[in-house]
């Protein structure tokens, strides 16, 4: 019979950042920061106790520096529109 390990909650939290990460514009690129450090924690601590959850923190992180690329991607696109529309 296998034993059920817990899940670790930082890597849920990392999850979920990450995807909020991507969803919400401007806030999103704070969360994405946050999550990316919530997912290295989830991950140490993941490997000190044996706990689950491995997959949700690399998840959590791929999602977390996918949303900041977005992030960055759109304020560099607003700041090329504004200084190219605010010429004339």
């Amino acid at each position: 019979m296998v034993e059920k390990t817990e899940t670790n909650s930082n890597s849920i939290t990392s999850l979920a950042l990450g995807i909020l990460s991507i969803i919400i514009p401007i806030i999103g690129l704070v969360l994405g920061v946050i999550g990316v450090v919530v997912s290295r924690k989830a991950s140490k601590e993941i490997l000190k106790t044996k706990e689950g959850g491995k997959g949700l923190a690399t998840s959590g992180l791929i999602c977390s520096v996918v949303g900041i690329v977005i992030q960055l991607f759109a304020i560099l696109g607003y700041v090329a529109f504004t200084s190219v529309t605010n010429l004339g």
